[in-house]
């Protein structure tokens, strides 16, 4: 006997899959050229500021991939960064509960 998934269930996989592979977090154009440096990488720099960014890391009951927390942090981090004038980011420490710090650096003149 065959089974068969109630319309609920399978609207609710279909949904957990599609938002699996989504970045909900674009990037602006000026985000796009924000680049993100490890702190030894920093030469002539001037730190302008921080920035700090969340996101969500379940959606309903399913728990999102990291690498996927992980983009979304970074683009809305650079994203920030753009608008205050920066163009590099340097993380503060790892990624914890969806939320990561980053300074905010002015390196290209």
């Amino acid at each position: 006997m065959s089974r068969v998934l109630p319309i609920g269930t399978l609207a609710l996989l279909a949904l957990t899959l599609t938002l699996g592979g989504c970045t909900f977090i674009k990037l602006t154009p000026g985000g796009e050229r924000v680049r993100i440096l490890e702190a030894h990488e920093i030469g002539n720099c001037e730190r302008i500021g921080s920035t700090s960014a969340s996101v969500a890391e379940q959606v309903g009951i399913f728990r999102r991939p990291p690498e996927k927390l992980t983009q979304e942090v970074e683009h809305a981090a650079r994203n920030a960064a753009a608008e205050m004038g920066g163009d590099t980011l340097v993380p503060q420490g790892p990624l914890r509960e969806g939320r990561r710090g980053y300074d905010v650096y002015r390196c290209i003149r």
